[in-house]
């Protein structure tokens, strides 16, 4: 076997087990945990070793981002779509607060963490630059278009139903909400189709 070869599949396996360590940090304490220093101790380098995979710890950080947006967009490309338009959209609201629920830190990350890279309103959505809106997009598009949604801005629609969910997602994983995961979940869904009424039609 080539001393190239193995020495690419030693720096992928290298780049894996970072990338493993950091998500755990951050999973576990947050982003403030998620260092260079921190990351090299649990994966056993030294913290100049990281450089040679990730430039800096932003480059960690928009890696570990990405990640939870790809499995955000798979999760709702994957989602079967029934009913109405308002059931539609309030199908894709709940895939959203089901992935921050489950991985709260790094919905903090994706969302509320000012990070070089992230995507912006309204340049970036309306380019069709955020795969996590443009579902949603879609079905608005079609209310909009068979007359059951208001002729509007579809992406200042779009961005605002997205503030919704993330404001009240951000609400009730800072502890602001006296609520269980269910009447959360509950309060949640009722916000999403007090929302969609206001602009039906």
């Amino acid at each position: 076997m080539e001393f190239s070869h193995v020495y690419t599949v030693y720096m992928v396996a290298t780049a894996d087990k970072i990338h493993a360590a950091a998500r755990k940090l951050l999973d576990k304490e947050g982003v403030e945990a998620v260092t260079m220093r921190a990351v090299a101790k649990v994966v056993g380098i030294t913290p100049m070793a990281i450089y040679r995979h990730y430039p800096d710890r932003e480059a960690l950080l928009n890696a570990l981002a990405d990640e939870g947006f790809a499995d955000l967009t798979a999760r709702l490309r994957a989602k079967r779509l029934t009913g109405s338009i308002e059931d539609r959209l309030a199908q894709l609201a709940d895939v959203y607060t089901e992935h921050a629920l489950e991985n709260p830190k790094l919905f903090e990350l994706m969302f509320l963490t000012r990070r070089q890279g992230a995507r912006r309103f309204p340049r970036d959505f309306k380019a069709g630059r955020s795969p996590t809106a443009t579902p949603a997009a879609e079905v608005l598009a079609e209310g909009m278009k068979s007359g059951v949604l208001r002729d509007d801005d579809l992406w200042e629609i779009n961005f605002e139903m997205g503030a919704l969910y993330q404001g009240l997602i951000m609400l009730y994983l800072g502890g602001r909400m006296d609520m269980t995961p269910s009447g959360f979940r509950a309060f949640y869904r009722r916000s999403i189709r007090r929302y969609i009424h206001g602009i039906v039609a």
